[in-house]
């Protein structure tokens, strides 16, 4: 008996998981002024991989982790030959996503709102 709570704990847990693989399209107000970018995300169990482009160029996801319906993930970002670690935190809900986006130090902050297109 006790195996089938633990069987229904780990479906729970499975299946309570957003549903990030696709391609998302995505608007921000940020320090620069109106932007949109393009994730290419892929998950597995909890871990979150992909690319991350924007009008600064394109790089890779790393240490991407989806919780439930919170997901995390960093952006390494070159500017003016200053390479620096960009921070994304925020909720799937379906097909929409909310991130907000912190500089190193976490003093400064923007949101991105992103709606899945595939």
């Amino acid at each position: 008996m006790k195996w089938i709570w633990i069987l229904m704990a780990v479906f729970a847990m499975t299946a309570s998981a957003a549903d990030v693989t696709g391609t998302w399209k995505a608007t921000f107000e940020g320090p620069n002024g109106k932007g949109e970018s393009t994730m290419v995300l892929k998950s597995d169990g909890d871990k979150v991989t992909g690319t991350y482009a924007s009008q600064f160029g394109e790089g890779p996801i790393s240490e991407g982790k989806l919780e439930g319906e919170n997901i995390s993930f960093f952006v390494v970002r070159n500017l003016n030959g200053n390479e620096f670690k960009l921070s994304y935190r925020g909720t799937v809900h379906g097909s929409d996503m909310k991130l907000t986006v912190s500089f190193p130090g976490g003093d400064q902050t923007f949101e991105i709102i992103a709606k899945k297109v595939s």
